[in-house]
């Protein structure tokens, strides 16, 4: 049965929240607010949070700023995921993927279904891992921000949830990078 071992510690990450909008400002911020309320009362660190337009050049700069910092575990965007002209988060993020976390956008579509029904369709929400950083690009709207946290990163990115957790793959992720570098 899934759920949380209170025999392990608690390891808290660095976690970077990054707003996509030309409308927002962080007072007016309310999707980055609720993300950043809930990892740090979860016991993680707030390690940076930003704002910048729906551009992919500026995404993908603060993104890849972030994922360069050994200091920021993980990197959760919201805005920029549905379908019109100035949606161009996943276009920004995910080429920055050494590897796709398909699993995490078809759990946060289940989750988000039981919510706002076929209406979570208009969502490209998208995860994967770049480098040695998680990276999870969800909606711009609070619920979808909720539903992500609530649902599925409280877990994740809590060592001590059973069976498994991405925080107890860490030390692992540049094993690839190790790999190239032997061989070259």
């Amino acid at each position: 049965m899934p759920g949380i071992d209170e025999s392990l510690p608690f390891v808290p990450l660095s976690i970077a929240v990054l707003t996509i909008s030309d409308t927002r400002s962080l007072e007016e911020d309310t999707s980055g607010t609720t993300l950043a309320e809930r990892l740090k009362k979860a016991g993680h660190k707030l390690a940076d949070r930003a704002i910048v337009t729906d551009d992919i050049d500026a995404i993908r700069g603060k993104v890849q700023g972030w994922i360069a910092d050994a200091a920021v575990d993980v990197v959760i965007t919201t805005g920029g995921t549905g379908f019109t002209g100035r949606d161009v988060t996943p276009e920004a993020v995910e080429p920055l993927f050494d590897k796709r976390m398909e699993g995490f956008s078809a759990v946060f579509h289940r989750i988000s279904y039981d919510k706002i029904g076929t209406s979570t369709i208009q969502s490209r929400a998208t995860a994967g891992v770049a480098g040695t950083t998680f990276v999870f690009v969800l909606p711009g709207s609070p619920g979808a921000c909720k539903d992500a946290w609530d649902g599925i990163l409280s877990y994740q990115l809590d060592y001590r949830h059973r069976p498994c957790n991405f925080v107890e793959i860490m030390p692992r992720l540049d094993e690839h990078l190790k790999r190239t570098k032997l061989k070259a």
